[in-house]
């Protein structure tokens, strides 16, 4: 088997903030590292993206590919192949996501099936929404973002910062009537704060759900405070990380975000996805921001979802692979070339040359 690593830089089409970064002004550019399988027959894409919040540095992650010996990796044998990683070091999920994606795609090209048909869940077309995301900004800036997201029925806006009644002021004013899901990024730091701006969230009479409104180092009990007395569901994201997560998140959320990017891959997801609703949690997909490589693998889990939000390839201009479609915000693979693994393909040149 032998293993290329590509890093590449995202270039976003407006600058990105949350409340993690909001001090920071946010920024323009994402990093990820592209890889690439081979076993000189059949060849299998992944992604690994880079993310301060779990401190996994584009230089971090190509360490860590580079440590892996190729060899030990086998598309006949997943479990296997994830099994050597973890030995190698613990952590690690974005990297482990990247070869753990290129390893299913392969497996899937070697069964002639597409990836959702190889974990035997199909996909149902004309029933995948996918939301788009609104990054914390200036009043002026979240309507110039709203209006050029016309076409998304669902938004997902971005809070925690010192304007954001402002901000969902300036959305209404461009989609009054648009479903909106709020995302805290863990901004409110007690049970008391999340608390009071869950109730006036609510006044607005068309968010459906709030992601992560406090830290995921708060302690659970704090958490089903909050969800005793929440007038919206709550979802877990940095919360929830794997299936072993499931039981915990069942105290203290509503629903769940699994990404790729934290369970180490598609297969975990998978696990995690089903883990969550065996709890009786709401589940979604959601991403970092990622080119179509990810975004595709994430969309094959789809059918185990109640909500996707998987737009991190619709927030850049330099996406080098094409993949699934978001038209209107309907996720689909009804117009894709390719039929087998992930269903994505490259757009121009070799980016691994």
């Amino acid at each position: 088997m032998r293993m290329d690593i590509c890093p590449f830089q995202l270039r976003l089409s407006h600058k990105w903030a949350i409340a993690r970064s909001k001090k920071t002004g946010g920024s323009s550019r994402a990093q990820s590292v592209l890889v690439r399988l081979s076993d000189g027959v059949l060849t299998g894409l992944g992604e690994a993206p880079s993310t301060v919040r779990y401190s996994q540095s584009a230089a971090a992650i190509e360490r860590f590919l580079k440590s892996v010996d190729a060899n030990r990796l086998s598309f006949s044998d997943i479990p296997g192949s994830m099994a050597y990683l973890d030995q190698l070091a613990p952590g690690h999920s974005s990297a482990k996501c990247a070869i753990n994606v290129a390893l299913v795609d392969g497996a899937a090209r070697k069964a002639s099936q597409a990836v959702y048909d190889f974990l035997d869940l199909g996909f149902t077309e004309g029933k995948h929404l996918t939301s788009f995301s609104i990054g914390i900004d200036s009043p002026e800036t979240v309507r110039q973002k709203v209006a050029e997201a016309e076409p998304y029925p669902v938004l997902k806006l971005k809070i925690g910062a010192p304007q954001d009644r402002e901000n969902l002021a300036a959305l209404r004013e461009i989609a009054p009537q648009k479903i909106v899901r709020v995302d805290a990024n863990e901004g409110w730091p007690t049970k008391e704060e999340a608390l009071r701006n869950l109730e006036w969230l609510a006044g607005d009479g068309r968010i459906e759900f709030v992601e992560q409104p406090m830290p995921a180092t708060t302690p659970v009990k704090d958490f089903a405070w909050l969800k005793s007395r929440s007038p919206l569901p709550i979802f877990g994201d940095e919360s929830y990380h794997t299936a072993a997560d499931a039981a915990a998140c069942a105290e203290a959320f509503h629903g769940v975000n699994v990404k790729l990017l934290k369970t180490g891959g598609v297969t975990a997801a998978h696990d995690a996805l089903r883990a969550a609703r065996k709890a009786g949690l709401k589940t979604m997909v959601g991403c970092m921001i990622e080119t179509s490589i990810l975004i595709a693998a994430a969309a094959h889990v789809a059918d185990l979802t109640d909500h996707l939000d998987i737009d991190g390839n619709l927030l850049i201009s330099n996406d080098p692979f094409v993949g699934p479609t978001a038209r209107n915000g309907l996720v689909s693979f009804a117009d894709a070339e390719e039929t087998v693994g992930l269903r994505v393909k490259a757009r121009h040149e070799d980016i691994f040359e």
